[in-house]
């Protein structure tokens, strides 16, 4: 069995002059305030501390007061919910005052403020986030989240149906959680809930199933969950299209040697090739009209990039598509093919590739007579062709020329 540690010793986070200030604001008259949530957790599992949140008793008004008090600039984010965000130095800390549920209703619930740090702890999703730290190191560890921690244990706080039920988003934490600390097999009961509710999935907004999924995608082994979730009969009830785990598996592989990780590129791995498919998707994950385009443009290129190019085929795609677009396509290729030879190659032309622009404009076609109109563009388009046959070689001279040349043949 292992025992959590009564006390840790303070950390660079817990120390650093903002946290100190919020601290020392929030326990004037006596307040009590705790560090909570994924800091804690991560703090524990020896993980850099991202955002730091606080919980403590009192309410968000006298929150809000002490902060104000001291200089700390108070924002009422969820103040219906007890939540205040202090923003000092450009830091933000969040700070929420303790609660429990009287009445739950999907994700939204009818809360009361307690100062029973045991009953809002229970309202965690799961038992590693259902710790908490005094701001001297000691640690309170209501439901054994630190054995699970260190265990790789994802479990849910009660009973998991429940903990499903309040919130149908905590059944996709429970994967994404697993795919970052989770080791050996998951938590039957929590995979036994995962699988009996997965019909609720429907019920959540694109956004929300977004911002796990692209989460999850960012994981160090995102495949092994997809092909958890696709076995359970999760992932058909909410991403449907996602299907190739192989081809997601070597392009994890590939970038530990070749890029950083990109969770679109890695959900782009997953699709099939489809251009209709992959828009259909980011509508419903209500992506981004720049997330939409690179999805579509990833799952259906409009040119091959396989290190079959050669040199000059190369630098068509790069200028057409641009280095960015080139690479990630090199990598969706080699996974796609378990091949990595000749994928350095392509990478390496991708990153210094300077970007060239046609020398000439449709102004240079109507100061040569040409009237304004489509025939202006169509000439332009046949110099560029000319231009793009000829490697991009030919500067503003040479191009100018070619452009007279077709004028002169009407």
């Amino acid at each position: 069995m292992t025992f959590a540690p009564k006390r840790i010793a303070p950390q660079p986070w817990m120390n650093a002059p903002e946290t100190r200030a919020v601290l020392d604001a929030l326990a004037k008259d006596g307040g009590r305030v705790r560090f909570v949530g994924g800091c804690v957790r991560d703090a524990l599992a020896g993980r850099a501390v991202k955002d730091i949140d606080l919980a403590t008793p009192d309410p968000p008004e006298t929150v809000m007061r002490r902060l104000a008090a001291d200089g700390i600039r108070a924002v009422p984010t969820g103040i219906a919910h007890g939540t205040v965000t202090a923003v000092i130095s450009g830091k933000h800390f969040e700070i929420t005052t303790l609660r429990q549920d009287v009445e739950t209703f999907g994700r939204r619930a009818t809360v009361a403020f307690t100062d029973d740090w045991t009953a809002d702890a229970a309202r965690r999703d799961f038992t590693i986030n259902a710790l908490s730290l005094d701001a001297d190191g000691t640690l309170h560890d209501p439901f054994g989240g630190y054995a699970d921690l260190r265990a790789g244990h994802v479990r849910f706080v009660g009973d998991a149906e429940t903990r499903i039920r309040e919130d149908v988003l905590r059944l996709l934490r429970f994967f994404r959680f697993q795919a970052y600390y989770g080791r050996g097999a998951p938590d039957s009961e929590g995979l036994a809930a995962c699988r009996k509710l997965a019909h609720l999935l429907p019920t959540l907004s694109g956004e929300r199933i977004a911002g796990e999924t692209l989460r999850l995608m960012l994981a160090p082994d995102p495949a092994s969950i997809v092909a958890l979730m696709i076995d359970e009969g999760v992932m058909a009830h909410v991403l449907p299209e996602l299907r190739d785990v192989g081809r997601l598996r070597s392009l994890v592989v590939l970038e530990t040697k070749h890029a950083a990780p990109d969770a679109l590129r890695r959900l782009a791995a997953l699709l099939p090739a489809d251009a209709v498919g992959a828009a259909a998707l980011a509508t419903r994950l209500r992506l981004s009209n720049h997330e939409r385009a690179w999805l579509e443009l990833l799952a259906t290129p409009p040119l091959a990039v396989t290190p079959a190019l050669d040199g000059k085929a190369r630098r068509r795609a790069l200028r057409r598509l641009g280095a960015s677009a080139l690479r990630d396509l090199a990598l969706l290729d080699a996974a796609g093919r378990r091949e990595e030879a000749g994928v350095a190659e392509l990478l390496a032309e991708a990153a210094a590739w300077t970007p060239v622009a046609l020398p000439i404009r449709g102004q240079d076609a109507l100061d040569r007579g040409v009237p304004a109109g489509p025939r202006v563009g169509e000439l332009i388009a046949a110099v560029e062709r000319w231009w793009e046959e000829g490697d991009y070689r030919a500067g503003r001279t040479a191009c100018l020329g070619e452009l007279e040349r077709l004028i002169g043949q009407g």
